[in-house]
């Protein structure tokens, strides 16, 4: 059976999502969890988006399978269904930066990673003193100047669509770059924090905070609004584009289509990566 988990975690320890030899991340840390709770050798996990070093997840969504006998085992002797049982586990062995929201059946066809429609991200700024708070320190960039988020909102207009974002894109070798950019706006919020929401069918490495660090120059008055174009249209990484820290930047959910449509749209997603 496959089983869908729900999974938040504080990136600032952790060396982003997938398993790397010798570094602490969020794979090797649920991974290890799933083995012990579910008495098996091995678990492979998919994930919906593959965090970078030092990037939050509010919303992560895994995907994992095992053998339904399994699963029944590891729940023991507790009183509680076994997909409630085996989130109980996982909470009890994962360590406090990483926490386990739900894990259901997941229906036919459900891939974490192709089923889905669009991740969303926030990528949040504190741009004044009064807003910069040292608890949230963490998950909020400060930002020492103030910025002017009309002028950002004009700014993202001509990136939204499907366009080649080669220019706010780290080039991995046979990936393509060509994405659906859905949204892309800023806002201020009541406590003063500057909040941007980026959603996407995907992205490439380091998109979302090439994007940010773009719309940052303009938003400070160091670039025009008609910059961020300019650079769309370029298409070839611009080393003038800061790529901002990972700490602002929280995964904050991820969408699928109904049921009946997973398998389709999982489907589609593997044509069209192959394509590209």
């Amino acid at each position: 059976m496959r089983i869908r988990i729900d999974l938040a975690y504080d990136g600032g320890r952790f060396h982003g999502w997938a398993a790397q030899p010798g570094l602490r991340t969020v794979q090797g840390e649920l991974s290890a969890a799933a083995e012990t709770a579910l008495r098996v050798p091995s678990v492979a996990l998919v994930c919906a988006g593959r965090t970078d070093t030092g990037v939050h997840a509010r919303g992560q969504v895994v995907h994992l399978d095992v053998e339904p006998e399994a699963l029944v085992a590891s729940a023991g002797r507790s009183p509680d269904p076994p997909l409630a049982a085996l989130v109980r586990r996982l909470n009890g062995i994962l360590p406090p930066d990483v926490r386990v929201r739900r894990a259901v059946e997941a229906a036919p066809g459900f891939d974490a990673r192709f089923s889905a429609l669009w991740r969303r991200y926030a990528y949040r700024v504190a741009d004044t003193p009064e807003a910069v708070d040292p608890l949230t320190r963490g998950h909020v960039l400060a930002w020492p100047r103030p910025l002017d988020v009309d002028r950002m909102n004009e700014a993202a207009v001509v990136l939204l669509g499907q366009h080649d974002f080669a220019s706010f894109c780290k080039q991995r070798e046979g990936a393509t770059t060509i994405r659906v950019l859905q949204e892309l706006s800023w806002a201020r919020t009541a406590d003063g924090l500057v909040v941007a929401t980026v959603r996407a069918d995907a992205f490439c490495h380091s998109m979302v905070r090439a994007l940010v660090g773009c719309l940052l120059a303009v938003g400070e008055g160091r670039r025009p609004v008609a910059w961020a174009g300019e650079v769309l249209e370029a298409a070839r990484r611009d080393a003038s584009v800061a790529v901002v820290h990972a700490h602002g930047l929280t995964l904050e959910e991820v969408a699928y289509p109904p049921d009946a449509e997973l398998g389709g749209r999982a489907e589609l997603t593997r044509a069209r990566r192959q394509a590209g």
